[in-house]
């Protein structure tokens, strides 16, 4: 079994047996013509891992909090779909240019209080982001996990900055987005 498999098969099996916050089950996955709505509507494919998660384990209501946001339609959780808060995401930095929001930047995961976890989809290595609105736009981007490979092993091992034991923990500012309000930055 090669390791992307391996990596599959434990999130499936934390996913059947974990309830993130509002989800009252896993729902089923979503199907290829789901995904190839979604990637129409977004004018980007998602990176191979992402799709699979869909396509393999469910269309959200797994992973860390409250869970992965479901692809199209809302669930019973009552979370926006991904590609709903993508294009809206996208429409609203269009009308308020302080807080653009980055082509091709995914949400997956909403944290609460709008913060969000999002895929660089633009990226072959998939990083994983944080959104945190909560101060000054040219903050509000972090580099979560530097791909999503690496995201979902720390919520497997439970090493990801979320869980308690890790509050406090300190994430570089992302700087592969340069939106209109945010300064340039040197690495």
């Amino acid at each position: 079994m090669t390791e992307h498999e391996q990596l599959l098969t434990q999130v499936a099996a934390k996913a059947r047996n974990t309830r993130p916050w509002g989800w009252p089950s896993l729902p089923e996955p979503a199907g290829a013509a789901t995904l190839a709505r979604a990637e129409a509507a977004l004018g980007f494919a998602l990176p191979p891992l992402l799709a699979e998660l869909y396509l393999r384990i469910a269309d959200g209501g797994f992973g860390p909090e409250y869970g992965l946001l479901p692809l199209l339609d809302s669930e019973p959780s009552g979370e926006p779909a991904a590609v709903a808060q993508y294009l809206a995401n996208r429409e609203s930095g269009r009308e308020d240019p302080d807080w653009p929001w980055p082509e091709g930047v995914l949400p997956i995961s909403h944290w609460g209080c709008g913060m969000y976890a999002c895929v660089d989809c633009r990226s072959p290595q998939a990083p994983v982001l944080l959104f945190e609105p909560n101060g000054d736009p040219a903050q509000a981007w972090f580099l979560d996990s530097p791909g999503l490979t690496d995201w979902l092993h720390a919520w497997l091992r439970g090493t990801g900055w979320y869980e308690e034991e890790n509050e406090g923990v300190d994430m570089a500012l992302w700087t592969g987005f340069q939106g209109p309000a945010t300064p340039a930055r040197t690495p």
